[in-house]
């Protein structure tokens, strides 16, 4: 006879009561961590995995083709919420600056951002943006090219 932390014999009723126990917070923790997943995920990754499957290669060919600009942007807020983009390598002449603010888990909707040329160069959008994390997708048109970028807004 096995005797546990008791002072009597370990019975049916100890290890049917141990295993109850040991299955009730299994389900309690699978239930919050259910409940949390579901709260945060913010939607759709790509609305069609299949028609994303077959644009990918050509959207690798994209990417290198802008790589091959040369042109890069950095981002940041400024204390009025509104976004400052600083753009090098790109050619004389009109530039047109576009973008989207993505929240990162979706909790809030995109904001789509106008930017306007500053006296320094920058581009400032015409919109604040909520504080928060976010993400931004831009959008440089130049020279009869187009070039994308995504980027956490620090």
């Amino acid at each position: 006879m096995i005797r546990a932390f008791t002072s009597g014999p370990f019975t049916g009723r100890h290890f049917t009561i141990i295993i109850v126990a040991f299955f009730a917070v299994v389900v309690t923790v699978n239930v919050i961590m259910a409940r949390a997943a579901s709260r945060t995920f913010g939607g759709v990754v790509v609305e069609n995995s299949y028609v994303a499957s077959q644009k990918f290669n050509g959207w690798l060919r994209e990417a290198d083709r802008q790589k091959a600009l040369g042109w890069s942007a950095a981002s940041h807020r400024r204390s009025d919420g509104r976004v400052v983009i600083v753009l090098a390598g790109l050619p004389q002449g009109e530039v047109i600056v576009q973008g989207d603010a993505r929240h990162p888990l979706g909790r809030m909707a995109d904001q789509p951002l106008t930017f306007k040329r500053g006296g320094d160069g920058s581009y400032v959008s015409a919109q604040p943006l909520a504080a928060g994390r976010w993400y931004l997708r831009l959008a440089v048109r130049a020279g009869g090219q187009v070039w994308r970028s995504d980027q956490e807004l620090k």
